[in-house]
């Protein structure tokens, strides 16, 4: 028999690796194409292409799934503010975050496509033992930082709906994403589109009263390209909502999920997969666009409002998540606080679940350990409930709204631990070989990579100066708090500038399998319908994450 173009099929239309294994031309889906082959001279082969579109739907989920984490508690916690701050100023600030929240998305569908591990696997791999713990504890902190704006978010939800204390509200989460877990098994697809249905009528309301505001369209023009920093707390403001909208678990969590899908292995399928990802995330973080773009526009216009009542006028002020259901009384008169409740309800439990599923990559691929979801999710609830609980009880509704903004500051400075390792692997030919980035991906990425790691860095280093130099504490105390913190943020810069300048050992890519000699057995195995069609085998690329509750 003779050979097959670009590799045939081998253990039952797998190689090694588990990838599915493509004829010449083969389309990413596990598809067959149309074109007709003659081994040798022998019997010709009819192979069938599937449909383009028919082969993108096979790869939509995960870009979906992740952009949800673009519309969390957090991510409307910071626009609130933002617009009530700062009116239209930072909208500059939404635009940079999520075009290069696509790019980072993009690189790590591509990462997980093309060297069929995620980041923490490779992580794993790439580091030596002590600096892959340190990777493994910060990401498991910005895990736990993630889940406090939903564990806050939930908790106002509950207070507007049923006028129980915040705190109560917090204990209560615990509970209620176990619940919403366990309906999982009830249907999985039915379960997320509900969650997403109510999260875009959040949107759709925010839509409905920014059409009734009509912000000028030269200010919010002005705010989304002109790059602005005025006023008190701009740069604390800007950097919060970097945090929310560039969350480091996400490379994880995206790197992983892609895995989930059936890709050839074949230079051609990959590159496909690849594009149909990033036309997915590009659609999904478009529409997270508009959305954050709409809340920060109502924001601004509200409140900055020259009949704005004075009640209003004092929300504003304290802008929450708790007091944010007056910015649509517009649109929904007195059912604003319910629908906008149950709006943030959602929101904050489809965040939840892609923040557990992170947590289970980071911790298997880091340690190589697989916790049950439900307990996955307990651990780091319980850890995410101590501080909200102790913020809700001590400062109200308004300290709890401040740790949200805490928790998205701690998310952009955690961002280097995983944003570095991505840029790095994703570079280079040990990782990702012909499928590298391009010269300028690379160029582009890196330059704003390290405008946010160096944004960081001088907002981390001028606002402790500051605290120093005007708190009003007892010069001992001021000296000990800085004896403490001036070598942590000195290990800081060092660990990034180490992460940055370290270069790759280990070699991971695997040159896509060429099968030359196809024997009779194996035509006659299974590979060839009773028709003569070669077949290509629907198989998952990792059958260990092949559970994932994704449209397969």
């Amino acid at each position: 028999m003779g050979s097959l173009q670009q590799g045939d099929l081998q253990s039952g239309g797998r190689n090694i690796n588990g990838r599915v294994v493509s004829v010449a031309g083969t389309p990413p889906s596990g598809g067959v194409i149309s074109d007709s082959k003659h081994f040798d001279g022998e019997e010709e082969y009819h192979v069938e292409r599937k449909p383009g579109w028919k082969n993108f739907l096979s790869y939509v989920g995960p870009g979906f799934l992740v952009s949800l984490a673009y519309l969390d508690p957090g991510n409307l916690e910071t626009d609130l503010q933002a617009g009530a701050n700062h009116g239209y100023e930072l909208l500059w600030v939404v635009l940079i975050g999520l075009i290069f929240a696509l790019i980072i998305q993009s690189l790590a569908a591509n990462l997980g496509v093309s060297t069929g591990k995620h980041l923490s696997e490779l992580c794993k791999a790439e580091y030596p033992t002590l600096v892959r713990y340190c990777l493994w504890l910060l990401a498991e902190v910005a895990v736990i930082a993630a889940d406090i704006p939903e564990v806050i978010g939930t908790a106002f939800a509950l207070n507007i709906l049923f006028h129980i204390p915040l705190w109560v509200g917090v204990l209560c989460t615990g509970c209620s994403t176990l619940l919403l877990i366990g309906l999982q098994r009830y249907g999985v697809r039915k379960l997320e589109l509900l969650i997403a249905t109510l999260v875009f009528v959040m949107a759709a309301c925010f839509f409905g009263e920014l059409s009734y505001v009509k912000p000028p369209a030269a200010d919010v023009m002005k705010g989304m390209f002109v790059p602005k920093l005025r006023g008190q707390g701009a740069t604390g403001d800007a950097i919060a909502l970097l945090g929310a909208l560039v969350m480091p678990h996400n490379l994880f969590l995206h790197s992983a999920l892609v895995l989930s899908r059936k890709i050839p292995n074949s230079v051609r399928g990959i590159n496909d997969a690849c594009r149909y990802f990033l036309i997915e995330s590009g659609f999904a973080l478009f529409i997270a666009f508009l959305i954050n773009v709409a809340i920060i526009s109502v924001s601004g216009a509200v409140c900055s409002s020259d009949s704005l009542a004075k009640e209003n006028a004092d929300f504003c002020q304290d802008l929450t998540l708790n007091s944010a259901s007056f910015l649509l009384k517009n649109v929904l008169g007195k059912s604003s606080s319910t629908v906008y409740a149950i709006a943030l309800l959602a929101s904050g439990q489809s965040s939840t679940i892609t923040g557990t599923y992170a947590g289970q990559f980071i911790m298997q691929g880091f340690l190589d350990l697989k916790m049950r979801k439900w307990l996955r999710n307990l651990v780091t609830r319980c850890i995410a409930i101590t501080p909200s609980l102790i913020v809700s009880i001590i400062g109200g509704s308004h300290a709890a709204g401040r740790l949200i903004i805490i928790a998205s500051m701690i998310l952009s400075f955690e961002l280097p631990f995983a944003l570095i390792p991505l840029l790095k692997f994703s570079s280079t030919a040990t990782k990702m070989g012909p499928h590298k980035n391009s010269i300028y991906i690379i160029v582009i990425s890196w330059i704003l990579g390290l405008g946010i790691i160096g944004i960081n860095i001088y907002y981390l280093s001028t606002a402790f100066v500051g605290w120093i130099i005007h708190n009003s504490l007892p010069k001992v105390g001021t000296v000990l708090i800085g004896i403490v913190v001036f070598p942590l943020m000195a290990i800081y810069i060092i660990s990034v500038i180490y992460l940055m300048f370290r270069k790759d050992k280990v070699v991971t890519f695997i040159e896509p399998a060429k099968f030359d000699n196809v024997t009779q057995n194996q035509m006659e195995g299974g590979h060839l319908s009773a028709s003569g069609r070669v077949e290509m085998q629907p198989v998952p690329f990792r059958e260990d994450l092949a559970d994932i509750p994704l449209p397969q």
